[in-house]
């Protein structure tokens, strides 16, 4: 099992989870985060971290369509070990649905 970052992270990237994951699994897009699945031990203390409510394990069905997502940026996107700042407008991106589209390819500009 792993953890899965979902639609709910997308404009929102608040990356707290990012501080606690004592593996440093997590890689950086424009505007979304993902959890690499063969760096994640399961370990679980991203989930509760998350403002957006974003992480789910893989074995939930809200992470099914994602999981795949995840998994190929990971090998795409710059790892990220410390939380940076989350986008101006990330509160008001927090809880909208049909996210998806908005999803950039793009990695993390520095």
């Amino acid at each position: 099992m792993t953890y899965v970052v979902t639609e709910n992270c997308i404009r929102c990237k608040f990356m707290d989870c990012v501080e606690v994951c004592p593996v440093d699994c997590f890689y950086a897009g424009e505007n979304f985060l993902v959890i690499n699945p063969d760096e994640c031990i399961d370990c679980g203390v991203c989930e509760p971290e998350c403002p957006a409510e974003a992480i789910f394990p893989d074995s939930d069905d809200r992470a099914a369509a994602w999981a795949e997502i995840n998994a190929k940026y990971a090998t795409q996107w710059p790892n990220i070990t410390r939380k940076g700042t989350p986008p101006a407008d990330a509160e008001e991106w927090k809880d909208k649905p049909n996210k998806t589209e908005l999803l950039s390819p793009n990695p993390q500009k520095d």
